[in-house]
């Protein structure tokens, strides 16, 4: 079963009427162990995700799974303190309506932020990533389904989902504060298991840097909404095959702590250059 437009503006709806004349600009979506940006949020109002009409609970370790609607670095935004992913049982549909959402609610930018295993092999674990394309070829698409006009046309271009002026703002911002900065591509799989080392072989072969669970369907929806997109990834792991070792969530959350500074310092930067 698909959402209705009626649907999606009534979701729409109950959170006006929790944050009342306040309208967000950036929509922002914080990964596994990343979400406490959210934390830093100006006169924050909280949503949770269970209140919220047609919204589905984020069951992912290290996401909070509500909305944070206030101010950070001048910017009003609203923060998805966790966000749901296909192996939780949730449709791609499902996986994207929250950007729909908070696309009625007036955001017209969206920034990504998401844990996942490095594939380059010229990089290590605690890498920053700008994402400048993605690939996703598994399963459907979260636009499948009868199109709703109100948000955007039955067959959206892809050419550029990573809005490239807000690249181009991500490197200006990475040099002035002296974070280094990869750049890459970023490769869905469905999960909840992580990859094989065939697969990230594949993944590889195919042009990918990092892959990761998340991020490509909330980044499909957006493109189909009009919104400008920035993404990043932390390389929180190395891709199964690299090195001789297990992987696991634990791995993922201890990597997204260390990180924490310069994560954080680099996404806040970038809002106040929006």
């Amino acid at each position: 079963m698909y959402h209705t437009f009626p649907q999606y503006q009534e979701s729409a709806a109950y959170i006006r009427g929790r944050i009342g004349s306040f309208t967000p600009q950036v929509a922002m979506i914080l990964g596994s162990g990343l979400g406490f940006l959210g934390d830093v949020v100006e006169d924050p109002i909280c949503v949770s995700y269970r209140d919220i009409p047609h919204f589905k609970a984020s069951t992912a370790p290290g996401h909070k799974g509500q909305l944070v609607f206030g101010t950070l670095r001048g910017k009003r935004v609203a923060v998805m303190q966790g966000r749901m992913h296909h192996y939780e049982g949730y449709s791609y549909e499902e996986v994207g309506y929250a950007v729909r959402v908070l696309r009625l609610l007036g955001c017209e930018t969206l920034v990504v932020t998401n844990a996942a295993g490095c594939v380059n092999t010229q990089w290590k674990a605690g890498d920053l990533m700008l994402i400048t394309d993605q690939i996703k070829i598994f399963m459907e698409s979260p636009l499948r389904g009868e199109n709703i006009p109100e948000f955007g046309p039955r067959f959206p271009d892809a050419s550029h989902l990573y809005t490239p002026a807000l690249q181009e703002l991500a490197r200006g911002a990475a040099r002035d504060l002296g974070i280094p900065l990869r750049e890459g591509v970023y490769m869905y799989f469905p999960g909840p298991q992580y990859e094989t080392p065939a697969e990230v072989r594949f993944a590889r072969t195919a042009g990918a840097d990092a892959v990761g669970m998340s991020t490509a369907p909330e980044v499909i929806v957006a493109g189909h909404c009009g919104m400008q997109v920035l993404g990043f990834t932390l390389c929180s792991n190395m891709a199964a095959g690299i090195l001789d070792q297990p992987l696991s969530e634990q791995e993922v959350l201890d990597a997204a702590a260390a990180c924490k500074d310069k994560f954080s310092r680099l996404v806040l930067e970038c809002l106040a250059r929006l």
